[in-house]
């Protein structure tokens, strides 16, 4: 056996077409019997070649040891596929769809695949989900595609779980199919180091068309005023926008919201920083919470002021969790079901919070000698109050107290005292005030900005005070006894105006 390798060529025996098994006989290299994955002849010997396509980026995956098999007829195909499927029912796995599918020759190839998608993490019911897996060659199909997305970056670690959850990609080519994906993900501004991110998010992604929905979608959202800068971080944040069409899903969502009131700048910007707003269902969840903070007794006006300031609102169990707080308000802290409406106006976000967390900063307040009333009028008026950290509520209160030595009325007709830092605004302005000796009310020296607290230092008098505006979350800013109306916002419209004091809020 020795001689043969010292022989440049040597002989290979292959069957031909037909039933009978006649040969012939090839001249071969002795190098391509190895390139070509058959067993060695040499008895006892079983070569296992190492593959990568670029040895120095990609890791190496094991080469089986038999690739097909050896070319049969057609009676000998029907035989062979007997007794591999007898072998697969052996190990659980329903080999009903792989009736149609080409299989390998021998038991041996077959072994092989199961064992190599068994050592990547899946599981005989894993392959059962998706049978088909076992037509792929591990040489020409399954190693050239976890080569490619590990390159992009996925984890060899979470490979297994990518598999599962898109096995299809195991029959796909890596420069006909996923290469194009990659880069066309690329080119909407996906940073690199992302993609294997978004991939995992939402692996179908590399079995969509360029041209179909991905396209379509990324092209109505600019022209409806997306910026399209924004579009790689919406995507890498909810990649599930791609998939969507945009007849039947991006643009009636759009078009309901804008008919609530919201402006479509407003609408454009939420898009980019909440993209997940998209994947709320119109008719299942976003129209019915609309009816649901309705028949709560918030007004409609208000409505997109909530939508604005928490957008996740439009896809909460919203009916439940207004119905449990609805009463933990009333019960509790004595509020009633309008005074209820208006929190939710105000601060949306209370429908999230625990009630362990909002009973905190009562508890707080009534152990201070506050009423129950007087408690429940500082919620409705600033129910920002009840999303405080205690801590620091404790260390403004005892500052109020100590220092400034000023009446508890106060703190109940300007609870918004507490939701100023005291370290940077309360105590640097009441010292300045101090020290020239002028007296004040808390909003007329906290509910200011810098410029305007200097002008009243430097002022030879005191300005009659005039309500502040009311305090929304992320909200429009309303402005009673407009004292100033700056040149920028002069001749500016209703919309341009609620779109840049969102943003800056």
């Amino acid at each position: 056996m020795a001689a043969i390798f010292r022989r440049k060529f040597f002989p290979l025996l292959l069957p031909t077409r037909g039933i009978t098994c006649q040969f012939i006989t090839l001249e071969l290299p002795s190098s391509s019997i190895w390139e070509l994955g058959f067993r060695s002849l040499v008895p006892g010997v079983h070569p296992v070649r190492q593959f990568s396509a670029q040895s120095n980026k990609f890791p190496e995956y094991e080469m089986p040891t038999v690739t097909w098999g050896f070319v049969q007829g057609r009676k000998e195909k029907l035989v062979s596929k007997v007794i591999i499927c007898d072998y697969l029912k052996g190990l659980g796995i329903i080999t009903d769809e792989l009736e149609v599918v080409e299989l390998p020759s021998t038991v041996d190839v077959m072994r092989e695949r199961v064992e190599f998608l068994q050592k990547l993490g899946l599981t005989i019911d894993d392959i059962n989900e998706y049978p088909l897996m076992l037509g792929c060659s591990v040489r020409k199909n399954v190693i050239p595609v976890l080569g490619y997305l590990e390159k992009i970056g996925i984890p060899r670690q979470k490979m297994g779980e990518f598999i599962k959850n898109y096995p299809q990609v195991l029959h796909a080519s890596v420069v006909v199919e996923l290469a194009p994906v990659v880069k066309f993900l690329r080119g909407l501004d996906v940073e690199k180091e992302d993609i294997g991110y978004v991939l995992q998010k939402y692996p179908e992604l590399l079995g969509f068309k360029l041209d179909g929905t991905m396209s379509t979608s990324v092209a109505y959202l600019v022209s409806f005023g997306v910026n399209p800068r924004d579009i790689g971080p919406m995507v890498t944040q909810y990649p599930y926008l791609l998939g969507m069409r945009v007849g039947t899903m991006i643009k009636p969502l759009a078009d309901y919201l804008i008919s609530l009131g919201l402006p479509k700048k407003i609408l454009a910007r939420m898009f980019e920083k909440r993209p997940y707003v998209l994947g709320y269902d119109l008719e299942m969840s976003v129209k019915p919470n609309v009816e649901c903070l309705v028949s709560f007794g918030v007004r409609k006006e208000a409505i997109p002021s909530i939508i604005a300031q928490f957008p996740q609102i439009l896809g909460l169990p919203l009916k439940a969790k207004m119905s449990t707080h609805q009463y933990f308000f009333n019960f509790k802290l004595k509020i009633d079901p309008d005074g209820f409406a208006r929190v939710i106006e105000k601060m949306p976000q209370i429908v999230s919070l625990n009630q362990n967390v909002i009973f905190k900063p009562v508890e707080f307040l009534l152990g201070r000698a506050i009423s129950a009333e007087d408690v429940a009028k500082m919620v409705v008026k600033c129910p920002q109050l009840l999303a405080l950290h205690l801590g620091l509520m404790k260390n403004s209160f005892y500052f109020f107290k100590s220092e400034m030595g000023r009446p508890i009325k106060e703190l109940v007709d300007f609870p918004e005292y507490f939701t100023y830092s005291l370290e940077s605004r309360i105590k640097p302005r009441y010292q300045m005030l101090q020290s020239k000796g002028i007296r004040f009310s808390l909003p007329w020296f906290l509910n200011c900005s810098e410029q305007r607290f200097e002008e009243r230092l430097q002022g030879d008098y005191i300005e009659t005070e005039s309500v502040g505006p009311s305090f929304f979350m992320g909200g429009k800013l309303e402005l009673p006894g407009n004292d100033v109306v700056s040149e920028e916002e002069d001749g500016e419209s209703d919309d341009e105006v609620l779109f840049r004091r969102t943003v800056s809020l």
